[in-house]
């Protein structure tokens, strides 16, 4: 029986989560700034669907990006470097995360990113944790990803493109600046062929576990951030690929 959390209750020890279906781990609780920085540094995140009650997830194995084993595809690099646009960071987050809900997904009726989840990581922006990667052309927003960071863990949440490419080349200024600034690790929750062209790959959940230990110990809020880029970001060991 998945256990039911009450506003007052912690969650229950990741290694308890199910296996079938992948991870899940509770249900019930809220959806607080507290209770998602909890569930957060612990590897545990939200997935429900309208109408369900609010459940918590922890994958076994988990899809995670190193960020100095980044992989750019050669044809997306030679967009990067020609393609007339901009990135900037935390300008237009709840229009991120709003886009994000209406992209329809292959597989997929409806989103999980209800309104209550809208709400709850607008919320997150607003305290500093949540941000979001944008890109624009020609004024317009076309594209970007969004996700929490917690010390110098990042954790990918959603991403959504209006232009081909628009969410890649969001992704990819993201890791690259997240890199810069010393972050260890972009949890990208489960595998998906897009991620691991990337250079995204499986660890198992107690290695994730402990590099979260070290990687959001003592963090504090990071406020907005500020970014703005054109063309190829400056990325360590950058790596392409075909």
């Amino acid at each position: 029986m998945i256990p039911w959390l009450g506003r007052s209750h912690t969650f229950p020890p990741i290694d308890t989560a199910l296996q079938e279906p992948n991870g899940l781990l509770a249900a019930g609780g809220d959806l607080s700034p507290a209770r998602l920085l909890a569930a957060y540094r612990l590897g545990i995140f939200p997935w429900f669907s309208a109408g369900d009650p609010i459940l918590w997830w922890s994958p076994d194995p988990r899809m995670v990006l190193f960020p100095e084993e980044l992989h750019v595809p050669r044809s997306l690099a030679k967009v990067i470097r020609h393609r007339d646009y901009v990135v900037r960071f935390d300008t237009e987050f709840r229009a991120v995360i709003s886009a994000c809900a209406a992209s329809p997904r292959p597989g997929q009726d409806g989103t999980w990113i209800v309104d209550d989840i809208i709400d709850a990581y607008t919320a997150l922006h607003e305290a500093g944790w949540a941000h979001s990667a944008e890109c624009w052309i020609d004024g317009e927003l076309v594209g970007g990803v969004y996700g929490v960071a917690i010390g110098r863990a990042f954790y990918g949440e959603s991403m959504f493109a209006k232009c081909a490419d628009a969410s890649k080349i969001s992704f990819v200024h993201l890791v690259s600046w997240l890199a810069a600034q010393g972050f260890g690790i972009i949890d990208c929750q489960m595998r998906t062929h897009h991620l691991a062209r990337f250079g995204a790959r499986e660890i198992t959940r107690d290695a994730f576990s402990e590099r979260l230990q070290v990687l959001t110990a003592d963090a504090v809020s990071g406020g907005k951030w500020r970014y703005e880029g054109r063309g190829a970001p400056q990325f360590p060991r950058e790596r392409t690929s075909q």
